[in-house]
């Protein structure tokens, strides 16, 4: 049985009983839950695939933007709070990897850590000075989205669309440049890295730079692409993440 603050903030590609370990997938910004829509597809048959819903976009686009990413990250925890009987693993991307770091955080003060951190095109929370501000004019907001990813270039130019999709950004991207950052308590769990090879917002040697955040063990996977290596190499990243899942449940279950 869910809860309904569950419910609210979680979406289920793949949840059924049989489903032990579950990879909670955290979008970027200006991202929704469907970003991983076709992620149960490419993962193990016993891996429950769900994804964070963040206010403000999809069947959430009533619901208030949030005040800022700690504060996102407290909701997000609490709404986790259940499903922390379970062996999770958190995936978030640019964004999506603080704020699942974030959320590690809490779960770990809450004593229900998680399996483990995965995270994907983001530099590490003490290493965000210098990073150029992503806020700006629309013009300004919808082209840096655009040149990251020319298919949403049709989207903004619909105006219809561009009033549905276009706060969103803007409120994410105030997220992230008011994030302050800085070193946090470190983690237990083993953190897995990703980037692409020719990503402009992170090099894979800041990458490397999360092997700080945890006590646990770190190791770096550097795939082929910009910033959104993750959609051409889907395949490539889903077979590796299979990996690091099967290890996490063996590792788990033995301990």
């Amino acid at each position: 049985m869910t809860s309904a603050v569950e419910e609210l903030w979680v979406r289920r590609f793949r949840d059924d009983d049989g489903c032990e370990t579950k990879l909670v997938c955290f979008p970027h910004a200006g991202g929704w839950a469907s970003a991983y829509r076709t992620w149960a597809a490419g993962l193990p048959s016993d891996i429950g695939v769900l994804a964070v819903r963040y206010p403000g976009r999809e069947d959430r686009l009533s619901d208030p933007f949030p005040t800022g990413l700690e504060s996102l990250a407290d909701d997000i925890a609490e709404a986790l709070g259940e499903l922390t009987r379970h062996r999770l693993v958190l995936f978030g991307h640019s964004m999506g990897a603080s704020v699942a770091h974030e959320v590690a955080l809490r779960l770990k003060a809450r004593g229900c850590p998680p399996a483990a951190l995965c995270v994907s095109g983001r530099r590490p929370p003490h290493a965000l000075d210098g990073m150029r501000r992503l806020s700006g004019t629309d013009e300004e907001i919808i082209a840096d989205v655009v040149r990251f990813d020319a298919s949403r270039a049709a989207v903004f130019a619909d105006p219809g669309l561009r009033e549905v999709v276009l706060p969103a950004v803007r409120a994410d991207y105030r997220l992230v440049d008011d994030y302050p950052g800085g070193r946090r308590p470190p983690l237990d769990c083993p953190v897995y890295g990703y980037t692409g090879d020719s990503d402009s917002e992170v090099t894979p040697e800041q990458m490397r730079g999360w092997a700080d955040i945890t006590h646990g063990s770190f190791r770096l996977r550097v795939l082929p692409g910009g910033h959104f290596y993750l959609r051409p190499e889907e395949d490539a990243l889903l077979a590796d993440l299979s990996e690091v899942l099967g290890h996490v449940t063996s590792r788990t279950k033995a301990a």
